[in-house]
């Protein structure tokens, strides 16, 4: 009695799960009469969009003729079905008929794609639910697995309906008017502040959506440079700065933003030798950092699963995120996609960076290393082919600065040497090269 109600409850879900019988058959009836149709189906319906097992079954014959070009009309499709054995399964030779015998109008096509896709959407948003349901009861697999493949899922579900919102120009032209218009008013700068005029000029700062690479050789200053950015950004927007440090501890970073805020060296600060006004200094800095939303993650081998839940959580508490900084790329892991061949997982992951980056609105920045390579030859100065692994980094990258100092190859007696930060690729805008002053002492980044 108990399994028989079972199957009555599974069955009446099925019956009542989302659907529109009629919205699929007049989509079908104009794929009929209409090869631009067929386009327009192929573009933004998938054989699961439909609910009826009938309905999958001829937009499945429909295609295959199409791709075979092969004309559609009754004699055709009711061939290719009583040839592969489905023209019972369908329903047989008058529902066919029905269709055909129907004509739609094709005005409205692409609103009952839309609504097709609407319940689709929701029926797949269902069975997610009772998946989620049915994994609380098994035990033997690690809740993160759990948890990590349901937000896939419903990550995959987000993108999807985000697919679906399509400008036309109308729209986009008079949204970028208003825009321009906002600018003309308030003349500011189109992304966020870097802190350093000179690469704020060329970049108009760092756009929302926007992968940023900052690559270089080891000890040039990656990490120091991307916390003087954080630094800045926080201070001018007070917009909260999200820091993945995989290299690095969170008590390391913050001795060090300590040393560049407070101009004592790091070797001084972390054996304790703090004069009196080192001493005021210090308790202003502390007094003001604590008040500003710096966020330091720094949980090792991260992967892009983690990184982006992690996201999604801190924009849910504090409803924005000015900027994400990764340190760095080459120790990430793909755990959806681990493989021996560590480029093509690489470019994996900025990829998948890049798409997270554009589904938030927010910019990330990403440091790399560069290869041995550079190193071979007598002109140091890095080149974009010298991204370590590289993959499709500087293809999904939409700005790839490379810092270089060449007091790294050759020492000078001053403090404060000149570092190159070189624009090697820039989606937007030109590329050059920026100066910028660096402290050793300090591991400070200043404007030349």
């Amino acid at each position: 009695m108990q399994n028989f109600n079972k199957k009555k409850n599974q069955s009446n879900i099925e019956k009542y799960l989302p659907h529109n019988f009629l919205a699929e058959k007049i989509v079908l009836c104009s794929l009929l009469i209409s090869p631009e149709a067929i386009d327009i189906a192929l573009n933004n319906l998938t054989v699961q969009t439909f609910y009826f097992k009938n309905h999958q079954e001829i937009y499945k014959a429909i295609i295959s003729l199409y791709n075979d070009k092969i004309p559609i009309d009754l004699i055709t499709l009711t061939t290719f079905l009583q040839d592969n054995g489905l023209l019972k399964k369908i329903g047989g030779i008058p529902v066919l008929t029905e269709l055909f015998e129907q004509i739609p109008n094709l005005v409205y096509l692409e609103e009952y794609i839309r609504l097709l896709q609407d319940k689709f959407l929701r029926r797949s948003l269902i069975q997610l639910g009772y998946e989620a349901i049915n994994s609380g009861y098994i035990t033997n697999i690690p809740l993160e697995k759990i948890f990590n493949d349901l937000e896939t899922q419903f990550f995959n579900l987000t993108n999807i309906s985000k697919n679906l919102n399509i400008s036309d120009s109308t729209e986009l032209f008079s949204n970028i008017f208003l825009d321009l218009k906002e600018k003309a008013l308030k003349p500011s700068l189109a992304g966020i502040a870097s802190g350093f005029y000179d690469l704020d000029s060329i970049t108009q700062g760092f756009q929302k959506s926007d992968l940023i690479i900052i690559a270089s050789r080891p000890s040039m200053g990656k990490t120091a440079l991307c916390l003087n950015i954080a630094i800045n950004i926080v201070k001018q927007n007070n917009a909260p700065i999200l820091f993945f440090s995989l290299e690095m501890s969170k008590e390391q970073l913050i001795y060090r933003l300590l040393a560049n805020e407070a101009h004592i060296s790091n070797t001084r600060l972390r054996a304790g030798n703090i004069y009196k006004q080192d001493w005021i200094n210090l308790n202003a800095i502390i007094k003001n950092f604590s008040c500003l939303p710096f966020l330091i993650d720094d949980t090792p081998n991260l992967s892009i699963q983690e990184i982006r839940s992690k996201i999604k959580k801190i924009i849910f508490e504090k409803a924005k995120l000015g900027i994400i900084i990764i340190d760095y790329l080459q120790l990430m892991q793909n755990s959806k996609f681990q493989t021996d061949n560590r480029v093509q997982e690489l470019s994996q992951i900025t990829r998948s960076l890049k798409l997270i980056a554009r589904e938030f609105k927010v910019p990330i920045i990403a440091l790399s290393q560069l290869s041995r390579n550079v190193e071979n030859r007598l002109n140091k100065r890095p080149i974009l082919s010298d991204l370590r692994e590289s993959g499709s980094i500087e293809q999904d990258a939409d700005l790839v600065l490379m810092l270089y100092r060449e007091n790294y190859y050759l020492p000078l007696k001053d403090n404060d040497d000149i570092a190159e930060l070189i624009i090697a690729k820039h989606r937007n805008g030109p590329i050059g090269t920026v100066k910028l002053k660096f402290n050793t002492r300090y591991t400070q980044f200043s404007s030349y």
